[in-house]
């Protein structure tokens, strides 16, 4: 019943009559897989809702269907209070690899706090700043403004109702710089005001040192297998991993300053979200956070999307292809690509030994009271500022060939001539990436699997995928990966994870 609806849901978008009695369908089937694919927007209660949410149902003439909440916000509707549209899962980023527009929007939702120019992201982007606008009213509907607006009202919507934050406190970490300011926008847009909405909070954590919320995601969500595979990649002193939960150093740039904390990840199944805590020292930085987990945790996947595109691998590797296998990304994008190259023809045990040693003499110490967690791994630029390389990582055990290409990753990183931002073009970091001397096509892939979240990225050569696919030369592989585009990245997951069982 659902497989119809989804089919004849994306079969009807092109007819706008069609489209609204599908969508209305699937918002009828309270199917978690459409949420966060579209929001309605009830003209009788002057509220916009998730698909999943369980009010009573309106009628069909009283609904009308928006692609973000943005837009549903622009035409004049408050959010649900009962479904809360600011936790529903958001674009995948396969939707979003060559689309300005949405380039520009991933850049807005995690950096909605970072105080950044609109001229300043469209230069990130490669246009101008009259050209983003254009592009992004046409794509959406609203204005990067007004989307803006969105991002950072949804932000302080969820910290009134997760936490017992002061109005002052959820204003200024919502990116906010007056408290008047936001209580007028607040009431403008939602008419309601912040203290109203925390009073009609069902469930509130006390805050202290510590800030907790949750991001949902489309089920099945197969969060062990996500946890085995950070676990078995554990750097000492920098993560901490048990059979329940992920957590680790936390540091990033807020302007001009430093900030440092820390992030622990657990699966609450049964609301379909993860339960993130993060230490109240992030806050200045919460979007920064929120966008780095969901990368991490995939939380954008569109399971039943992936599965259907890679059903055929159960073909080559009977079961194989696993409803909810999601794809680890990562949270430091620079810490992973200098592991990625640590990596390179050795054990997972030896490369993570070689990057512990590296946390251990250039990393820096963190009290974060919590055990294991000790220290942030050093930064491109402190790893770019290290003279001779060879000689400084060379004492730790690294070759003076990987030395010398970490360097290089660094110092691209650090000039602006590499980015991993979830902004970036896949196709083009990746060129830079098989320029410098030392990556090759595994690492180029392995790097946009995991910090560009490509989801197409395919390692014929890796010894993984051929343990699995045995019988086939890595030339046989690739075109045998053709049919699973473009979930590529997921069919390798799944290849995986059947060694590990």
């Amino acid at each position: 019943m659902a497989e119809a609806q989804e089919s004849t849901l994306r079969q009807d978008l092109n007819h706008p009559e069609s489209r609204k009695r599908a969508l209305y369908a699937a918002f009828a089937s309270k199917d978690a897989r459409f949420d966060g694919q579209a929001f309605v927007g009830v003209s009788s209660t002057g509220v916009y809702c998730r698909p999943v949410c369980h009010v009573h149902m309106p009628k069909y003439e009283n609904c009308t269907f928006y692609e973000t909440a943005a837009e549903a916000e622009a035409a004049g509707y408050r959010p649900c209070l009962v479904c809360r549209p600011e936790l529903a899962p958001g674009h995948s980023i396969a939707d979003a690899s060559a689309n300005l527009a949405r380039r520009a929007a991933s850049l807005l939702r995690e950096g909605c706090t970072s105080g950044e120019s609109l001229e300043r992201m469209a230069e990130r982007l490669g246009y101008t700043d009259r050209h983003l606008r254009r592009a992004f009213q046409r794509e959406f509907e609203v204005t990067p403004v007004q989307y803006l607006q969105t991002c950072r009202l949804l932000l302080a919507k969820s910290l009134l109702t997760d936490s017992d934050l002061p109005v002052s406190q959820v204003a200024a970490a919502a990116g906010f710089k007056s408290v008047r300011r936001f209580n007028d926008l607040f009431k403008e847009r939602y008419r309601l005001t912040p203290t109203a909405v925390r009073k009609s909070a069902r469930r509130r954590t006390p805050s202290g040192d510590r800030v907790a919320f949750s991001l949902s995601y489309r089920p099945p969500y197969r969060f062990a297998e996500l946890l085995a595979f950070f676990r078995a990649r554990q750097l000492e002193g920098v993560e901490a991993v048990d059979e329940h939960a992920y957590a680790r150093v936390v540091r990033m740039q807020h302007g001009d300053e430093e900030v440092l904390g820390w992030v622990r990840v657990a699966d609450d199944e049964r609301r379909g979200a993860l339960a993130v805590t993060m230490s109240a020292s992030l806050l200045p930085v919460t979007s920064q956070v929120i966008a780095r987990v969901r990368r991490q945790f995939d939380v954008d996947c569109d399971p039943q999307a992936v599965h259907e595109g890679i059903a055929s691998l159960d073909d080559a590797v009977p079961g194989a292809a696993v409803l909810g296998t999601r794809v680890p990304g990562c949270f430091d994008p620079f810490e992973t690509a200098v592991r990625a190259v640590l990596g390179q023809q050795v054990t997972v045990v030896a490369a993570n030994r070689l990057a512990a040693r590296i946390v251990e003499r250039y990393g820096k110490p963190m009290d974060t009271g919590i055990p294991g967690l000790t220290h942030a791994f050093p930064t491109a630029a402190e790893v770019a500022a290290l003279e001779p390389i060879e000689d400084a990582l060379g004492v730790l055990g690294v070759i003076k060939t990987r030395s010398r290409t970490i360097a290089e990753i660094a110092r691209l990183l650090e000039a602006g001539d590499l980015r991993f931002d979830a902004g970036a073009v896949v196709a083009e970091q990746m060129e830079r990436l098989l320029a410098v001397k030392g990556i090759g096509p595994w690492s180029a892939n392995y790097l946009a699997m995991r910090v560009l979240n490509h989801p197409d990225a395919f390692m014929e050569t890796d010894a993984g995928v051929k343990h699995a696919l045995p019988h086939l030369e890595p030339k046989e592989r690739l075109e045998l990966a053709e049919q699973w585009r473009p979930w590529r990245s997921y069919a390798v997951l799944c290849l995986w994870n059947s060694l590990a069982e």
